[in-house]
C-alpha cells in the first residue's frame, strides 16, 4: 500500500521523500560516534574511496547516459547538452569551492579553502562534506523530475535506485564528519549534530531539482548531466585525494572499485 503511494505520489513529493532518505541514512553513520570515539583512518580511507566509486557509477549510468538518450529526442546532436551540462555543473562546483569556506578531512587549520573565516574548525569540516550533498541531492531531485516531464527514458525504478546508491553511500559520509569531531573533543552529541546536519542540504536541492526540470522540461538533459559534472568535481577534487593523503592508498582504490561495482549492479540489475 505503501509503495502505491509513493508510486502515485507527485515527483516533488517523491523527490523529497527520496533524499529525506538520504538524509536519514547520513544521520545514521553520524550515529555511530555514539559508539566509537575514534575511525581508523584504513577504515575512512576505504569508506571515501567508496562513496567516490558511487559516484562515479551514478554520474555515467543514472545521469549522463540518460542525459544523451533523452537529447537524441532534440534537434541538437545528443552531446551537445550532454557535454554542455557536464562543464557546467562542474564550473558551479569550482565557484561554490572558491566561495564556501571549508575544510577537508585530515587538514590542518591553516589549509581550509574558500572565503577567508574565522569559523571554528568544526563548522568547515561539515561545509566540506555539505558541499559534496549538493549534487547528490540535485542528481535525485532532477531524476525524479524527470517522472514528471513524461519522459519515456524516465522510469521511477531508476530514480529510486540512485536515491538508494547516494544513500548506500551517505552512511560512511556521516561517519566520516562524527566521529573525526569527537577525536578532536567535540561531546559526542554535538558531533551527531554536526554529522547529519552535513545532509540535511539534499532534501533542499533535491526539491529544487525535481521541481526546476518539470517546470522548464527542455532544460533536462543539461539538469541530468549538470549534475553529473557536479558530482565528478567533487569525486576528484575532494574525495579520491582525502582518501590517499595516508599509506592505505590500495585499501581507498579498492574501495572505489567495490562502490563503483555495486552502484552499477544496482542500477543497470534494477535501474
Amino acid at each position: 500500500m505503501v509503495v502505491e503511494w509513493f508510486e502515485n505520489a507527485h515527483p516533488v513529493l517523491q523527490a523529497l521523500m527520496a533524499t529525506g532518505f538520504t538524509w536519514f541514512l547520513t544521520a545514521l553513520g553520524a550515529g555511530l560516534v555514539f559508539f566509537f570515539r575514534s575511525i581508523n583512518r584504513t577504515v575512512l580511507d576505504s569508506m571515501l574511496g567508496f562513496a567516490a566509486g558511487v559516484m562515479i557509477a551514478a554520474s555515467f549510468w543514472s545521469l549522463l547516459a540518460p542525459a544523451i538518450e533523452m537529447a537524441e529526442e532534440g534537434d541538437l546532436p545528443s552531446w551537445i547538452p550532454a557535454t554542455a551540462g557536464f562543464l557546467l555543473g562542474g564550473a558551479f562546483l569550482w565557484l561554490v569551492d572558491q566561495l564556501l569556506p571549508h575544510l577537508h578531512l585530515g587538514l590542518p587549520l591553516e589549509e581550509a579553502e574558500g572565503v577567508k573565516t574565522s569559523w571554528r574548525r568544526s563548522v568547515l569540516l561539515v561545509l566540506a562534506i555539505t558541499l559534496h550533498n549538493i549534487p547528490e541531492g540535485l542528481a535525485v531531485g532532477v531524476a525524479f523530475g524527470a517522472l514528471g516531464a513524461n519522459l519515456p527514458s524516465a522510469t521511477l525504478a531508476g530514480a529510486v535506485t540512485l536515491a538508494l546508491g547516494i544513500g548506500i553511500q551517505n552512511f560512511p559520509e556521516g561517519a566520516a564528519v562524527s566521529v573525526p569531531l569527537r577525536r578532536e573533543g567535540v561531546s559526542r552529541l554535538k558531533s551527531f549534530w554536526y554529522g547529519q546536519l552535513s545532509g540535511t542540504v539534499e532534501p533542499v536541492a533535491g526539491v529544487l531539482g525535481a521541481a526546476a526540470v518539470i517546470l522548464m522540461r527542455p532544460i533536462l538533459p543539461y539538469a541530468l548531466a549538470f549534475a553529473a559534472g557536479a558530482m565528478i568535481y567533487v569525486v576528484v577534487e575532494e574525495l579520491i585525494p582525502e582518501s590517499q593523503l595516508e599509506k592505505s592508498t590500495d585499501i581507498a582504490t579498492i574501495g572505489a572499485m567495490l562502490g563503483f561495482a555495486v552502484m552499477m549492479t544496482l542500477d543497470v540489475a534494477l535501474g
